[in-house]
């Protein structure tokens, strides 16, 4: 039960024309940064072949004990640290707790950044507001796309989230694959698009997989998770109801599925929209 047990054995074998150890066997390493037992600073760190890719680039809010604190970022040191190794950073969706540490961490760390086309519209406003617009490479792909970034094919697969555009991520190496899921629900009849590729899931399941990085967020909670239609369908009754009163309503900015039944609730019930808040009209 020991490794150099292991390393014994396969050498016993080896010198009876049995497995080949003229190098030692390859590894994928995984690092969180930040995101496990958190809500909030997602980043891991991906690293095959004496190379690095990044997923997601998360900040979280300050709680009730970091006064004059704005936010808190991962600790990156061990990303400088070997800055040349790295490939790129992959985007799952652009929430700020996958997103909002990218201008700080792309200060020190230049490289391309990968990710759906309204992940990288959202990435592209936050780094004009820091002027790192024009030094920074944004590269868009889509759901269904493969690119190679050294030893990893990286493969997006759709996903349903509270916010467009998401995917999760197979890293295929040649020593096996690695899913990693980001934030996702099922969602079977989702406002705009198709759902969740669980078809393409399952098939990499089929092959097998060497390790699944799954979103476990409200996970010991029972009962399974309304798709967004539900929330179109009560609004429409809210706003016939109340037709005499001003109705305010509080939704994440980035949910532009719901920012869009908002809208539509209210042309049916013949109102006007006001918008307010900086990120609601950036978005």
């Amino acid at each position: 039960d020991k490794p150099y047990a292991h390393c014994v054995l396969r050498q016993i074998i080896a010198l009876n024309g049995g497995i080949n150890l003229t190098r030692q066997a390859e590894k994928i390493k995984i690092v969180s940064l930040g995101g496990l037992n958190e809500i909030g600073k997602n980043m891991y760190v991906y690293e095959f072949a004496k190379q690095m890719i990044i997923i997601d680039c998360g900040m979280a809010f300050p709680d009730e004990d970091l006064l004059g604190i704005d936010s808190v970022i991962p600790d990156t040191t061990y990303l400088e640290k070997n800055k040349e190794k790295i490939l790129g950073i992959v985007l799952t969706h652009g929430h700020e707790d996958h997103i909002g540490a990218l201008p700080y961490v792309l200060r020190n760390i230049n490289v391309p950044v990968y990710g759906t086309k309204l992940t990288l519209g959202i990435v592209h406003n936050k780094l004009k507001e820091h002027r790192m617009d024009k030094s920074t490479k944004l590269i868009e792909v889509s759901a269904g796309d493969t690119i190679n970034l050294g030893p990893f094919g990286v493969e997006f697969i759709r996903v349903n989230h509270s916010i467009a555009d998401a995917v999760a991520i197979a890293l295929h190496t040649k020593i096996g694959v690695v899913v990693h899921t980001g934030d996702f629900k099922v969602d079977v009849s989702p406002i705009q698009g198709e759902m969740i590729d669980l078809t393409r899931l399952g098939e990499l399941g089929k092959k097998g997989v060497l390790a699944l990085l799954s979103d476990s967020t409200n996970v010991e909670r029972p009962g399974f998770a309304m798709s967004e239609r539900h929330v179109g369908a009560s609004f429409e009754k809210l706003f016939k109801s109340n037709l005499d009163h001003r109705i305010i309503v509080a939704t994440f900015a980035s949910n532009v599925h719901t920012v869009q039944q908002i809208i539509d609730a209210a042309v049916n019930a013949g109102r006007k929209v006001a918008v307010s808040g900086r990120s609601m009209v950036n978005i």
